[in-house]
Parts: C-alpha cells; structure tokens; sequence
C-alpha cells in the first residue's frame, strides 16, 4: 500500500508539472505573437503617418517634409527608426494648423502612432520577459520566433500652438 500512494503522488506531481509547462509555453506563444501583432500594427501607422506627411508637405510645406515622407514610406527595415524619428523632427519643425484637413490628418495619424507605439513596447517588453525565464529558455519555448525587437523612436506626438507653454 505504501507504494501505490508514493506512486500516486508522483503521478499527481508530474502531471502538475505538465501541466505548468503547457501553460507557460502557451503564454509564451500568446506573448510572442501579441508582439508580432503589435509590430505589425506600428508599421501601418507609421505609413500612415507618412502618407500624411507626403500629402501635407505637398500642399503647404514644400521639400524638406515631403523628402523625409518619402524616405519613411521607402525606408528598408534597419533604417526604419531612423527615417521615422527624421520625419518627426520634421513635423515638429512646421507650424500645424488643426483647421487644415491635411494638418488635422497628420495630427491624428501622429497620435494613433503614439498609442501604438505604447502598445507594441509593452508587448515586446512582456513577451522578452516571459522569454528570458530560465525555465523557458531551458525547454526552448521560445525556439520558433525571433527574439521580439523595440521600434525605437522619439515620441511621435505633435504640438499644437494652443499646447505651446507660454512664457
């Protein structure tokens, strides 16, 4: 008798075990590819913040802005960060009026990237950390996807003459 409850209880201790394991390895595939959605999600806004930027830049700000549009919506993957913070010091550079339909677009575009931004830090930050457990990084949880990246880039939200500090 005192075999079958030793028997039993590492039965019951094993299955424990499985069963941390499984869902540590579920939650490390779900962090894995909230990130990978998030980063996809900050491409598409920094596009469209981009196309903004091209379309305002011809109707009112001429050359410099539309070249730093343009050299963000072409940008290759490893310069990305680059010409997106150049666009940004662009942006700031200008004078946005929010009446101006283009403005307002850009403006907008400016702020959606500033939450997804947020969003796709938070992610990557959580699923690094789930990832560099010893115990996922022991049984190669993390094996199938690439090891999550920051998109690091200044803070992309725009002032407006109105949220200007005076004096």
């Amino acid at each position: 008798m005192p075999q079958l409850w030793a028997v039993s209880v590492a039965a019951v201790v094993a299955a424990l075990i499985v069963v941390y394991l499984v869902w540590t390895a579920g939650r490390v595939e779900r962090l894995q590819t909230r990130a990978e959605s998030a980063a996809r999600a900050l491409d598409a806004h920094l596009l469209r913040r981009a196309a903004a930027a091209a379309v305002l830049a011809e109707k009112h700000y001429g050359v410099e802005l539309y070249a730093a549009a343009r050299i963000a919506l072409d940008a290759l993957p490893e310069e990305r960060e680059a010409a997106e913070n150049d666009l940004t010091r662009q942006l700031r550079a200008v004078r946005l009026d929010p009446a101006d339909s283009a403005c307002g677009a850009v403006i907008a575009a400016s702020r959606r990237l500033a939450l997804s931004r947020q969003v796709h830090t938070d992610l990557v930050r959580d699923a690094r950390t789930a990832r560099s457990r010893p115990l996922v990084r022991l049984c190669r949880m993390g094996r199938r996807h690439p090891w999550p990246r920051y998109f690091d880039i200044d803070d992309p939200t725009l002032a407006l003459p109105a949220d200007v500090p005076t004096g």
